[in-house]
């Protein structure tokens, strides 16, 4: 884990600072706020623009000026921080009893932002379980070229089909094992194969086939104000160091960037392959990303 910088326990009771929850009078400022920070929240805003009203909570650290600083919304059962390099945070102590109500299982964001909300939480008794750093990787634009004329001769890239849901399926089950369950997690084949209906039913999807045998997917799985996030990229094990994975990248990215989308993702920083996959396609580190476990 990277050196933190605690700022918490000094600023905790500064009176320029404050913590207000969201209301239909600010949901405009709190969208622009998000909006100006997109490229390194995707899955926030994503999650904010979807946002359920009743389930979903924002809060805002306002300035003495009145000025959104920082943000921390609650979607489901994770929490996001955007927090904005803000020289003080004070100790969101009010989280501690709404935390006893709607339980958390994730915190995520860009790294230093979820790393400082861990350190408060821990100081409230909370628990991190596990956590994982990845890069956060971005392009705007068209993929290189080279990319799109990458994999085998024989590769065919297509919109999945009614029957490819099993072979989809089991693509999606080893890329949950081996990319998404935190240590310690249990996979769930029934959870699994409902997310990936739901991927299927409302995200983009593009799959790998070769010799009538699909070995490959790439989908996105968040939509904020201009960017797509993609996600559950895999190729079978038998079929990998074949250029693959970039040749799917790069087309799966002209696609989206023709119709005028910025592209986001991030990519655990121990995945060397995936990470030379993607700049090999043409995208570049933006920043640090971290989800934490509880």
């Amino acid at each position: 884990m990277q050196k933190f910088i605690p700022r918490y326990r000094a600023t905790a009771k500064k009176k320029n600072l404050r913590w207000d929850k969201m209301n239909p009078q600010t949901a405009e400022e709190t969208a622009a706020f998000l909006k100006a920070r997109e490229i390194h929240c995707v899955t926030a805003c994503a999650r904010f623009l979807s946002r359920n009203g009743a389930r979903d909570h924002v809060w805002a650290l306002r300035e003495e000026t009145g000025n959104i600083s920082a943000l921390l919304f609650q979607s489901g059962r994770t929490l996001f921080p955007v927090f904005d390099r803000p020289t003080h945070i004070p100790v969101p102590y009010f989280m501690n009893r709404f935390l006893k109500k709607v339980p958390i299982h994730t915190v995520q964001g860009c790294g230093n932002d979820t790393h400082m909300l861990e350190y408060a939480l821990t100081g409230m008794g909370y628990t991190c379980i596990d956590r994982i750093d990845y890069d956060l990787m971005t392009l705007d634009g068209e993929p290189n070229r080279e990319a799109l004329r990458a994999g085998p001769a024989n590769l065919i890239l297509r919109k999945p089909e009614a029957g490819d849901l099993d072979a989809l399926y089991l693509l999606q089950a080893a890329y949950e094992k081996e990319e998404v369950l935190p240590r310690g997690a249990v996979f769930n084949p029934a959870a699994c194969r409902r997310s990936l209906e739901r991927i299927i039913t409302n995200e983009y999807v593009l799959a790998a086939e070769m010799e009538g045998r699909i070995v490959g997917k790439i989908n996105t799985n968040a939509l904020s104000f201009s960017r797509y996030q993609i996600g559950g990229v895999y190729v079978h094990p038998d079929y990998r160091r074949r250029g693959i994975a970039v040749s799917m990248g790069a087309v799966f990215a002209r696609f989206l960037a023709g119709a005028g989308w910025g592209l986001s993702l991030f990519v655990k920083k121990r995945n060397t392959a995936a990470r030379g996959v993607y700049s090999r396609i043409g995208f570049t580190l933006a920043g640090d990303y971290r989800i934490s476990y509880y």
